[in-house]
């Protein structure tokens, strides 16, 4: 009985001619070509030197974060190594100490989808795939089909402890597969929609497909990438992660598939509120790297106003660690115990930093902190 109830999206029968009200998408679009406007004028401010290394810490939050949806942590030396391998002609890669077979693995990943314009095909899905879990422990345990299509078709996606789990969704039966991907390829390859559009699309038909053991997730957002990627015009790579704006909403990316996907709560085959969606994901991840390119422009400032000055390495150490994380995340602000404690001086030589620092103008006292509870931060001004 319960297969011949029509639950799933994949079993309507427009499926998967998706249907999507365009009207209610444009303030959202014009806003991310706003955006994107200018994110592509603000990096022709910048050298080619520095470009790479937004970009490279643009890709180190993809990775991390695509891997974090999963539930997967990876440590962010590590990622960041393995691009820098790739991407920074002065890494010395020789003496790398960092970089993971798995690390270099999914930078691998991320590097075909935003360069390689060539057209998705199946040996190219299953590369991929073939990263994220040749070198894993995962597929031995598991016994995991790597580098192709699932053998299959009890797939679903499920939630909570044994005996109590709750099935969030079936994917399509086993032998639709290889129609489904046909199809998808084409749209991804030849389909001329908007492009914010048809990443938002390609993202949720490929989940909707599910053709692999695991990684589909992963997969789906390396393919977003790959469609975005084509609309790069002054960078090589995007300067924005959608993967870091998806974690930070994990909760609703997961709630709108549900919605999305099952029938039952998305009775009309709509996929507008999916678009909508994955639009202002896509938006907020225009305006989060904005607010980072916009702070690295402050920390440059920084550092040609005090370049100059007597700084001791002890003190360039501290203030670059602040910069690093920003004055807001550096917990509780800066006090004389976490210099000794970054440092590993005497307390009356690191007064004497201090307050040099704070006659430099490199730091300032945060107001409402005095006496043994004072605090600073840089002063950006």
């Amino acid at each position: 009985m319960e297969n011949n109830i029509i639950k799933w999206i994949w079993q309507h029968k427009d499926y998967p001619n998706f249907k999507y009200d365009k009207s209610k998408l444009t303030d959202l679009l014009t806003q991310i070509e706003y955006n994107r406007g200018i994110l592509d004028g603000i990096s022709k401010l910048f050298s080619s030197e520095d470009i790479v290394k937004i970009e490279i810490e643009t890709l180190t939050d993809e990775a991390i974060n695509t891997s974090l949806i999963e539930g997967e942590i990876l440590k962010r030396e590590s990622v960041h190594s393995s691009f820098k391998k790739k991407l920074d002609k002065d890494f010395d890669a020789r003496n790398d100490k960092y970089s993971t077979v798995a690390t270099d693995n999914l930078v691998e990943i991320l590097i075909d989808s935003n360069l390689n314009k060539s057209d998705l095909n199946v040996d190219r899905l299953h590369a991929w795939h073939n990263c994220l879990f040749e070198h894993t422990q995962y597929s031995k345990l598991n016994k995991i089909d790597i580098a192709k299509f699932r053998s299959h078709s009890d797939m679903e996606v499920i939630s909570g402890a044994i005996g109590h789990e709750k099935v969030h969704y079936k994917a399509i039966p086993l032998e639709r597969i290889d129609e489904d991907i046909k199809n998808f390829l084409k749209y991804c390859n030849e389909n001329s929609e908007n492009i914010y559009i048809k990443a938002s699309l390609a993202h949720i038909w490929f989940v909707i497909i599910h053709p692999y053991d695991d990684g589909n997730g992963r997969i789906a957002r390396a393919i977003t990438d790959y469609i975005l990627s084509q609309n790069n015009s002054n960078t090589q790579f995007k300067l924005y992660s959608i993967s870091t704006a998806i974690n930070k909403d994990r909760k609703g990316y997961y709630d709108i598939l549900d919605r999305t996907t099952n029938l039952f709560l998305n009775k009309e085959f709509d996929l507008t509120s999916w678009i909508v969606w994955h639009l202002n994901i896509l938006n907020s991840a225009m305006k989060e790297a904005l607010k980072n390119i916009e702070y690295l422009i402050q920390k440059t400032k920084f550092w040609d106003k005090h370049r100059s000055k007597a700084l001791n390495e002890r003190q360039i150490k501290v203030l670059n660690k602040i910069l690093n994380v920003g004055n807001e995340n550096f917990e509780g602000g800066l006090n004389t115990k976490k210099y000794i404690s970054l440092t590993k001086v005497s307390k009356a030589t690191a007064v004497r930093d201090i307050t040099a620092l704070v006659e430099f103008g490199c730091i300032k006292q945060i107001v409402g902190t005095a006496g043994r509870n004072v605090r600073y931060e840089i002063d950006l001004k």
